[in-house]
């Protein structure tokens, strides 16, 4: 859970100027976390999330764009719930926000997914959409064979919504009921990776990288017992296509680039088919391969998230089939 909590933490305090994201991204919090609720014939919100900075940020949206009072509740946890819980709650005026947030449709009907201007809206607002789920009921396990990116929906209109914005960002989710819950499931690592940049987690994403590199370096030592004349082949070919990867890397960031990761960027470069352990050795100071592949694996997220911003080609786009063919 503490990379859950990184992630929330982080996207709880990034800042957000354009209203129609703000407005996208309060509509989902409120779909996903809250519920409407008939109290002496009026129509009160409430929104639960499990940090007090997500709560915050809510109700600062709530009062800028809407121009709604609301309060927060804290809920001590207790059974099953570990730690406090944090309810917004509208009572002034909940019917008119529900109709402006899309909770509500014109006739007062609730709405079941999410309101179609934010369904319809910009690639933006599909992120925004992404992050407002993850804030209400997200979570991010640890990298490896079983890791995933899973938001717990209200139903599976909301899902089904859900995983539209993923495919507008390019990225592939998948809707699936769990005994009664629906959910919307993210499972290959380059996939969380790409939908963590657009939420706006880049903190978070360098610890998870820096998980997933770890595992992946363990995994590949406990090969090295068997390692053959074709795994060492395999081996040199995929050092080359990250040469490859790096060098188009380190053209994209330019100037931009932070001297530490450049360093190791030359160094991969330099030496295109060395191992990362050699690498490490080559280095001044020495360094070991868990840090020297860390450096290049940032080195190449940088720029990969640059490309996707600016449009250009990204880091694979230097990689031929020679390389991986041998």
């Amino acid at each position: 859970m503490a990379l859950t909590q990184s992630v929330k933490d982080e996207l709880s305090r990034l800042t957000v100027k354009k209203s129609s994201e703000r407005k996208a991204e309060v509509s989902t919090i409120l779909r996903f976390a809250g519920g409407l609720h008939i109290i002496s014939g009026r129509i009160v919100i409430e929104a639960e999330v499990d940090l007090a900075a997500t709560a915050r940020r809510l109700r600062a949206a709530i009062a800028e764009v809407y121009g709604h009072p609301s309060e927060i509740i804290v809920v001590s946890g207790g059974g099953l719930r570990r730690g406090s819980r944090y309810v917004v709650r509208v009572v002034r005026d909940g019917e008119a926000l529900a109709r402006q947030t899309g909770l509500l449709d014109n006739r007062g009907r609730p709405v079941r997914g999410l309101p179609s201007t934010v369904v319809n809206g910009s690639t933006a607002d599909a992120e925004a959409v992404w992050r407002g789920a993850f804030l209400a009921h997200g979570s991010l396990t640890e990298p490896g064979r079983s890791s995933s990116l899973e938001v717990t929906c209200p139903g599976p209109e909301a899902a089904f919504a859900l995983v539209g914005a993923a495919r507008r960002l390019g990225v592939a989710a998948k809707a699936r009921e769990v005994r009664g819950v629906d959910r919307v499931v993210v499972r290959d690592g380059d996939a969380i990776a790409a939908l963590l940049t657009r939420m706006g987690a880049h903190d978070a994403l360098m610890a998870w990288e820096e998980r997933r590199m770890r595992k992946e370096v363990r995994a590949t030592a406990n090969r090295l017992a068997n390692f053959d004349d074709a795994n060492l082949r395999r081996s040199a070919q995929a050092a080359v296509a990250a040469g490859a990867r790096v060098e188009r890397a380190l053209e994209i960031l330019g100037s931009d680039v932070p001297e530490h990761l450049r360093y190791a960027g030359e160094l991969r470069v330099a030496h295109k088919q060395a191992s990362l352990d050699e690498l490490g050795r080559l280095a001044d100071p020495p360094m070991t391969k868990d840090a020297i592949a860390g450096r290049i694996r940032r080195l190449l997220a940088m720029a990969d998230k640059k490309a996707a911003e600016t449009g250009i080609p990204g880091t694979e786009a230097n990689v031929t089939p020679e390389m991986l063919d041998g």
